[in-house]
């Protein structure tokens, strides 16, 4: 950030109108102790002045109180200031005595706090206005590049681009890198492009989804390897519209303003874009309903224009569970289409999602389904002729695809290579096929029949007695008495053809499963 440094020793030291000079050379001292922000400068000689100091301070005194002082008196003085958090001891000589007590330099630079003298021409009070006067310059300056850093991102805003705009110049003002995520956790925009490393990209990114899955607004700071991050979140709680990543560490309350115009701002922005996408789904879905006519003169008219065409014959045609219908999974599918122009179509519809993609371009379908949990099913191969013919198929492929685990895609060419009795082999199939035989398992349970099982495998073998008595191992006579009774416990005649295929799809679809 442009800048000035917060008033520190080294800075005090350097004025030349106070002629203060140092008591401990630098090397003595502990790191950076010359550079350790100075909160104010106080003067006292008490014994114990602690009990009215607070930490950051410079501490002034003329050594009244040292006058009987022996060595462990002045190490106890310097290790109760250094606990306190005094940075520096400023000592005035020629008021009570020349020079700096030798003992006072030795217990300071045993402590390795700083310490320097202050001249008798120098008032303390001369010092105190010093370092004053140079928070206050400090603070202006700050203030000074809050106004134009806000000044300079609302000129950004105000571009064609105003939100890559507007990052960019965040990422300037600030002098680091600023990311903007989708609500999808995809990092979309980044200035300066390509500033992190793999790894702090990777941990980044877990962050920020993290943070997304959690959907409630809230402002973070992390520590990624060296690198300290802070996020925030824009949008509004459950309704998050992605995250702004910033490579800094706690800013001050000049940087945080500048922050925070540039969330309301970005906010804004996405909120607009939100009324947008509102208006091309309602586009979108009357597109759908013009397809679903099979003829595709008006969509792909519309589409031409919107954007960039229908994707190309052979299409293959999609239909997703209701997972699919969150504003999130919304985006995303925008962001690929507009990556993609001409090779994705979709729209949202009652329940869940129709997608249109080239019949050789099937990958965003196992994308969304890994991504957001979806079930997705997929029709065969087509053409726009018989589009509503493929909305059929995906929709019959999502529904078997319904015992699968979340996130999954289901083909219709499997679905149909199954046979049409897994068709039945859903919760209703199966209570319709458990009611029909009801009858015979009742009566094989009471009584110890095997008319299931006869019956069974009399239908197995085209319902011929001969050959299910040899399968079972007992007389054809027997095999013909045991249909007899079937057919009298469920009320219908098995010499016809729908009785027996309606019985043989009941037994079908009411077998044990194997475990």
């Amino acid at each position: 950030m442009a800048v000035m440094d917060a008033p520190t020793l080294r800075a005090l030291l350097a004025r030349r109108d106070l002629h203060l000079t140092p008591a401990i050379a630098e090397e003595h001292l502990s790191d950076g102790a010359w550079d350790a922000p100075i909160r104010w400068v106080h003067n006292s000689d008490l014994v114990d002045p602690t009990p009215f100091l607070s930490d950051g301070l410079v501490l002034l005194t003329t050594g009244t109180q040292m006058t009987e002082w022996q060595r462990r008196s002045f190490e106890d003085y310097v290790h109760r200031l250094s606990v306190r958090g005094v940075v520096a001891l400023g000592f005035g000589t020629e008021v009570v005595r020349d020079g700096i007590p030798p003992l006072l330099v030795a217990a300071c630079r045993e402590t390795r706090m700083p310490l320097f003298e202050v001249p008798y021409r120098t008032p303390f009070i001369a010092v105190a206005r010093a370092n004053a006067e140079a928070i206050a310059a400090e603070t202006f300056a700050r203030r000074s590049w809050a106004l134009a850093a806000q000044r300079a991102i609302s000129l950004a805003a105000l571009r064609p681009n105003g939100l890559t705009a507007t990052l960019a110049e965040l990422a300037r003002q600030l002098e680091t890198w600023v990311g903007l995520y989708d609500p999808a956790g995809a990092l979309v925009n980044e200035h300066p492009a390509g500033t992190l490393d793999a790894v702090t990209r990777a941990g980044l990114d877990e962050e920020v989804g993290r943070v997304l899955r959690r959907g409630a607004r809230a402002g973070s700071s992390l520590r990624i390897g060296d690198t300290p991050f802070t996020l925030q979140t824009l949008g509004r709680g459950g309704h998050l519209r992605g995250v702004i990543a910033i490579a800094a560490g706690a800013l001050d309350q000049e940087g945080r303003g500048v922050v925070t115009a540039v969330i309301a701002m970005a906010g804004l922005a996405l909120e607009q874009n939100e009324g947008l996408q509102r208006a091309r789904a309602l586009l979108r879905t009357g597109v759908l309903q013009s397809l679903l006519s099979d003829d595709p003169t008006l969509a792909e008219r519309i589409a031409a224009q919107m954007w960039g065409g229908m994707p190309p014959e052979p299409v293959t045609v999609a239909a997703t569970d209701a997972t699919a219908l969150t504003d999130t999974a919304t985006e995303w599918l925008e962001l690929r289409a507009d990556e993609t122009p001409g090779a994705l179509f979709f729209a949202r519809t009652d329940d869940g999602v129709v997608l249109v993609v080239p019949a050789d371009r099937n990958a965003v379908l196992d994308d969304l389904a890994a991504t957001f949990g979806a079930r997705v099913g997929v029709s065969n191969e087509t053409g726009y002729d018989e589009f509503s013919r493929a909305v059929g198929q995906a929709r019959v492929a999502r529904s078997r695809g319904g015992s699968i685990s979340a996130g999954s895609v289901t083909r219709f060419a499997d679905v149909a290579a199954s046979g049409i009795l897994s068709a039945l082999g859903n919760d209703d199939g199966r209570s319709l096929a458990r009611a029909a035989i009801e009858p015979l398992r009742r009566h094989d349970d009471e009584e110890g029949t095997s008319l299931v099982e006869t019956l069974h495998t009399w239908l197995e073998q085209d319902a011929r007695y001969d050959a299910a008595a040899e399968v079972l191992g007992v007389h054809r006579h027997t095999v013909r008495a045991r249909v007899a009774l079937a057919q009298r416990l469920l009320g219908v005649d098995l010499g016809t053809f729908p009785a027996r295929a309606e019985l043989w799809a009941a037994l079908q679809v009411d077998s044990p499963q194997p475990e």
